[in-house]
């Protein structure tokens, strides 16, 4: 679903009695877990959540609305001569599955202390990952489905291990056989290549710039190279079914900084 608004702000009154117009344009669906692309005049700064947003040199500028996102949000937008015009974003709000899994190891729900020891030094890698940035719009490319198959995960369900209610899931599940190639969704710079993390097993991270990038979980293999670029379509990986698992799938998750975003929200732009 496609949902493009364009908004021209109340002309603002200045003190010389000259009236000016902010204007603010969203394409996107503003829902929870969805990214919106704003445009803006070229030269015009935007903060949102309490922080600067990047704005790239044409006026555009994405922002990601996260699983709690509120259902209304500010957004600031500063003119080039500094006038700044506040909009309130109103945010459609979302019910989420339960999913249960049983017939886990409880070595894989409740880990001991050697294993937490692993899962923070890797949850540290996997944020160092997610910390750089390329400003370059290789999202510019399009995007389409890493794996087709059967969706047996969706975003932003919360799951029960063994009975025990975990975080919620931030990506979505796609069936498929072992090996099956996982194909870039989008252009972008590899970013993160990790062969066995306890929770994801093999774990590649792609940056698409602009704070956007996409994580694929429990790959058999890896085809791509730390600090590669690679394009939309090509092979980056195969299904497998390492880590946390029950059976063979591509788990595809998507970040815009640290807004986890939904990825069928992002195809469907």
């Amino acid at each position: 679903m496609r949902i493009r608004v364009s908004l021209i702000l109340a002309f603002m009154l200045l003190g010389n009695g000259i009236s000016v117009a902010v204007a603010l344009e969203w394409k996107g669906q503003a829902v929870q877990g969805a990214l919106l692309t704003g445009q803006v005049e070229s030269g015009a700064r935007v903060e949102a959540f309490g922080q600067s947003i990047p704005v790239m040199e044409d006026g555009r500028f994405l922002l990601g609305l996260g699983r709690k996102a509120p259902a209304a949000l500010d957004v600031v937008v500063i003119k080039p001569n500094g006038l700044r015009q506040g909009y309130s974003l109103t945010i459609e709000q979302r019910d989420y599955e339960i999913q249960r899994i049983d017939g886990l190891p409880e070595s894989q729900v409740t880990p001991d202390e050697q294993t937490l020891k692993r899962i923070r030094a890797e949850a540290a890698r996997v944020r160092a990952a997610r910390e750089k940035r390329f400003t370059a719009p290789f999202f510019d490319s399009g995007w389409s489905w890493p794996v087709t198959g059967p969706i047996t995960g969706v975003y932003g369900s919360q799951r029960i291990l063994n009975g025990q209610p975990r975080q919620p899931h931030y990506g979505i599940d796609i069936a498929a056989t072992t090996g099956t190639p996982v194909l870039a969704p989008a252009d972008g710079i590899v970013t993160l290549v990790e062969p066995d993390l306890f929770f994801s097993g093999g774990t590649l991270i792609v940056d698409h710039g602009q704070g956007l990038s996409s994580s694929f979980l429990h790959l058999a293999s890896i085809d791509v190279e730390l600090g590669q670029q690679v394009k939309r379509g090509q092979t980056i990986a195969t299904v497998g079914a390492t880590g946390r698992v029950t059976g063979a799938h591509l788990d595809w998750r998507m970040n815009w900084f640290d807004q986890r975003i939904d990825p069928v929200l992002v195809l469907e732009q």
